[in-house]
């Protein structure tokens, strides 16, 4: 690959992507522009400006966008309209971020000029490849930089020689080792490493931050009601709200609640296992709610369809192929299923779950006069039944006569 002439760096201001950004200029001698997304991170990003500017970015090179409403309405949305687990029990939370961060990189890129982005995720994750796929796909002549891939600073050691000699200020918690590494976004946050890297120990509590301990959390339940239409929430207690607002409350709540722990070995796109500690509060009462709602206004068959293909859909998001021709082709199968999934419902919060107690739609395929063990005035006959379990049981009947034949 040829030396590039202008980079887009994916740009936190932490110390890691601030060496990179050095990294880059020394060992390129090309223009960086720097890009920070408020995901929801909970942190301030202003230093992030500050900090590019002391190592010399220009303030019309230095992007820093708040991004909340579209990660949420484009991509966290889409993906919960399909109750998306990975393994059965990951939310995704850091898989469905990188899209929109790469997709940004590469806009920025066009906009700028710039003939390479880069990322700082290391060369042993799923980070790398999620990026790098999603930003082939929207630009295919695009360089992308990994510096966790190229460079000699294999060590924390040598990272803290780099960024002294190149005078990158330091925070004092970061010259020793650090207890555990930190992603966030509006959807969660992921803790890995370190204290967490053997999954006999359990982890320490002052690894989760988003949430009270559930032994902690209020003794007595809470209520809320979530509304839904075509899928998506739109109203928390009859209070019309916008996707990141909604998200945003339904953490507050989650927190306070202790909902949305998850201690998680999962198998990574590159072939190893790795132990993650998740907080997904918002994001596990919204899965619990579209559930709930989809439960009377789903048909069983696409429900139970979406279910055996949920697991191809989630992996292709924790795998970095949000892009992909077969991950659109599954949206608009999963899109389709929610055109009359609209209503409202109710929720317990209590002690680390949510639970689903009401559930009501116009759209609702639930009939009480079919269920009901009083008089059903007619609605269904019951000998019906006599006919329906023998056409069933006509080839269970016909090996068995066989077996016994055999035997």
């Amino acid at each position: 690959m040829s030396a590039p002439k202008k980079v887009v760096l994916a740009y936190s201001g932490g110390l890691d992507t601030s060496i990179i950004l050095k990294w880059l200029q020394t060992e390129y001698s090309c223009e960086v522009v720097t890009f920070t997304a408020d995901l929801g991170q909970g942190e301030e990003l202003e230093p992030a400006r500050k900090k590019a500017e002391m190592l010399g970015i220009r303030p019309e090179n230095i992007h820093i966008e708040d991004v909340r409403e579209e990660f949420v309405r484009d991509f966290v949305f889409p993906m919960f309209r399909a109750n998306a687990l990975y393994e059965g029990l990951y939310m995704l939370g850091t898989s469905i971020a990188r899209p929109l961060i790469s997709k940004r990189l590469v806009e920025i890129a066009a906009m700028t000029g710039a003939d390479a982005v880069a990322h700082g995720a290391t060369g042993k994750g799923n980070d790398q490849v999620r990026f790098e796929l999603a930003a082939y796909a929207l630009n295919p002549d695009i360089k992308v930089i990994a510096p966790w891939r190229e460079w000699a600073l294999t060590s924390r050691t040598r990272l803290l020689e780099f960024a002294e000699q190149n005078q990158i200020p330091i925070a004092k918690d970061k010259r020793g080792e650090a207890p555990f590494s930190v992603d966030a976004n509006l959807l969660h946050t992921s803790s890995e490493g370190k204290v967490l890297e053997d999954p006999a120990e359990q982890a320490p509590d002052y690894v989760y931050q988003r949430t009270v301990h559930p032994e902690d959390a209020p003794d007595t339940p809470e209520y809320i009601e979530v509304t839904f239409e075509k899928g998506d929430a739109v109203a928390i207690n009859g209070e019309a709200m916008s996707p990141a607002t909604i998200l945003t409350a339904l953490n507050e709540y989650g927190r306070v609640h202790g909902i949305g722990r998850l201690d998680l070995v999962e198998g990574r796109f590159v072939g190893m296992k790795s132990r993650g500690i998740y907080e997904t509060p918002g994001g596990t009462i919204l899965m619990a709610a579209h559930r709930g709602i989809e439960s009377i206004t789903l048909d069983r068959g696409a429900a139970h369809l979406k279910d055996e293909l949920m697991p191809k859909y989630a992996e292709l998001i924790y795998n970095g192929f949000w892009y992909s021709p077969e991950r659109e082709m599954l949206q608009a199968l999963i899109d389709r299923s929610q055109e009359f999934v609209s209503g409202t419902v109710r929720l317990k919060l209590y002690k680390g779950t949510a639970y689903v107690v009401g559930r009501w739609s116009d759209y609702s395929l639930y009939s009480e006069q079919h269920v009901t063990f009083e008089d059903d005035a007619g609605a269904y006959d019951q000998k019906d039944a006599a006919g329906f379990i023998k056409i069933n049981a006509l080839r269970l009947r016909l090996l068995a006569m066989r077996q016994r034949r055999g035997g």
